[in-house]
Order: structure tokens, then sequence, then C-alpha cells
């Protein structure tokens, strides 16, 4: 949408406030910027925290926090509460973060973050794990592109063809789980990865990372460990 997003960044899925205020303090002192975080996560605080310690200009962060399904109908009371945990003013990028099609608020929770965007409480709004269908019932009532679409993805599940409507449709594709979010063992199930890895000096999941990079995918890979 003409803003810009580190393409690495840190992912915060299943941290305590505790955990995510020591490893976001962690990244950002080892050079990370970009910090993903969602109201469902739990701990907006300690990532909030974390930011606020870090003496880091605002602008040199990019934070994005998302809509939980529950509060769709009421996305400003939901990024308000998620800012005052942030402690910030705005984020950078608010997604709506499941489409949840069953409750039929989605697509009116789009129109509210486009009012929320133009608000200055998101400087982009965008989707998370959202089908060509559910894209469509937004286009079919706005004209505003989201940002982002940010699904599963990795070696194992390469979403091509999602991927390609994403860029048709001028939508940033942003992967999630994209180390097989803990549930394969990417060196076992693919082993040529392990191959190709040990060729250059690299861990199976440095490699990984770098697919994602390659790709042109924005990725946020999740860790608790400084190392």
């Amino acid at each position: 949408d003409g803003n810009s997003i580190p393409m690495l960044g840190l992912g915060t899925y299943k941290m305590d406030d505790e955990t995510a205020e020591r490893s976001v303090s962690d990244a950002l002192e080892l050079g990370y910027r970009h910090i993903d975080t969602a109201t469902i996560y739990r701990n907006e605080k300690g990532v909030g925290k974390a930011i606020r310690n870090s003496g880091i200009p605002r602008d040199e962060l990019f934070i994005t926090t998302k809509l939980w399904n529950g509060d769709q109908p009421k996305a400003r009371d939901a990024i308000s509460a998620s800012l005052d945990r942030l402690g910030l003013e705005h984020v950078d990028l608010y997604l709506v973060h499941w489409p949840a099609p069953a409750k039929g608020t989605f697509v009116d929770a789009w129109l509210q973050l486009e009012v929320l965007r133009a608000d200055g409480l998101a400087t982009s709004i965008g989707v998370s794990n959202f089908m060509p269908e559910h894209l469509d019932a937004i286009a079919a009532v706005s004209e505003t592109v989201p940002a982002i679409n940010q699904i599963e993805l990795h070696p194992l599940f390469q979403q091509k063809t999602q991927r390609a409507e994403h860029a048709k449709r001028g939508i940033a594709t942003e992967s999630w789980g994209p180390l097989g979010h803990g549930a394969v063992n990417m060196a076992e199930e693919a082993p040529l990865l392990g191959v190709i890895a040990g060729n250059y000096g690299k861990t199976v999941s440095q490699l990984v990372i770098r697919w994602h990079i390659q790709e042109g995918l924005i990725v946020f890979p999740k860790t608790q460990n400084r190392d």
C-alpha cells in the first residue's frame, strides 16, 4: 500500500507477557525491528513493555497486532484496548485475524478497519487466513486492497495457488508457521533440506527462513531463545 515492512520479524504466539517482554527485548537488542502479536496471544502488555524499555525510536519499529473473531463487530474498541496494552498511539499493521465466516461479521469488520486507518490508529490494514472467496467478499464492498494476507506457509505447504492469487490482487504474502510451527521436523520430512543446509554450513531453520525471503515472503519465525 506504499508503506514498507521489514521482511524478517519476530513472532510471539504462545508467549505469556513475561516471556514476550524478555524475548522481544532480546530481539530488539539484536537488531529486529518487526514484531508480530495479536489480541488472542494475550501478551500485548509484555510486547509493549519491551518496546518502551528498548529506547528505540517508534518510527524505526514495525508492530503488528490483530482483531480477534469475537471482536469483529467492535473493531474500534478492540484496537483501542490493544493500543492501551501496547502503550502505543498506533500500530503499523492491523489484521482481521480470521474471516470466521460463520459469524458473518468479517466484511463489516474490514469496513471498520478502513475507518481506523483513516483515523491514524493503524498505518496499514490487512487480513490473515483469508481464502479467495473471503477476499472477494471484501472486494465487493471496498476498494481498499488488504496490504497483507498472513497465511500458514512453509516449504512443505507452499500455498502456490493462494500466493498467485495475492500477486494478482496486489496483496503481499506473510508466512505464519514458517518453520512448520513445531508440528513437523523439516529435516526428517525433507532430507534434501538437511543436505543443502550442510553444504552452506547453515541450519535447516536458517535455510528455510532464507527460502521465504528469496521467495519474496514476509516471515516472522518465533523463538524464546536468545541464541
